[in-house]
């Protein structure tokens, strides 16, 4: 089940859960959080460090894995995608492209930079990780990318 919860800044909560929206409102009482949930309240109790965590609600202990944003797009950066034996470089989160160092046709060495992105006031920069050729650039200085997209191909 993937929840997904967004601090608003008032300090209240959206929060989906696969893909629907709840009305959740969350309250701290010591070392417990009483959470409600489409008007149903649930004590809740956590143990562990994020991002894995044992949660404890009316008597069921569960484990959960608890990454923010940034973890999330430092994960689709290390793990890349296979297509038809091109590699895709893809965008690790949603920002601004500031420069791109590369064009078809270039031959890069492992660790060569590639793009750099700007991201919530950070610029990324954004390396290949392995000695290719530029197969397709398919974003320009200047551009918006949200996480996910398409930055370049690579061929091996």
């Amino acid at each position: 089940m993937e929840v997904d919860v967004h601090e608003l800044p008032s300090g209240a909560l959206t929060v989906t859960i696969d893909g629907r929206k709840v009305d959740v409102d969350v309250v701290a009482l010591g070392v417990q959080l009483s959470v409600r949930i489409d008007g149903r309240v649930v004590d809740l109790t956590t143990e562990g460090t994020p991002p894995e965590l044992g949660a404890v609600a009316s008597g069921l202990r569960s484990y959960v894995r608890v990454e923010s944003e940034r973890e999330l797009a430092a994960e689709a950066a290390k793990k890349g995608a296979r297509k038809g034996g091109d590699l895709l470089v893809r965008s690790p989160m949603p920002g601004r492209i500031v420069k791109v160092f590369v064009k078809k046709g270039d031959h890069v060495e492992g660790g060569q930079a590639l793009i750099v992105m700007e991201a919530m006031k950070m610029e990324n920069e954004i390396k290949a990780k392995a000695a290719c050729t530029i197969a397709e650039v398919h974003v320009a200085t200047g551009a918006t990318v949200e996480s996910n997209a398409k930055l370049i191909t690579l061929a091996p």
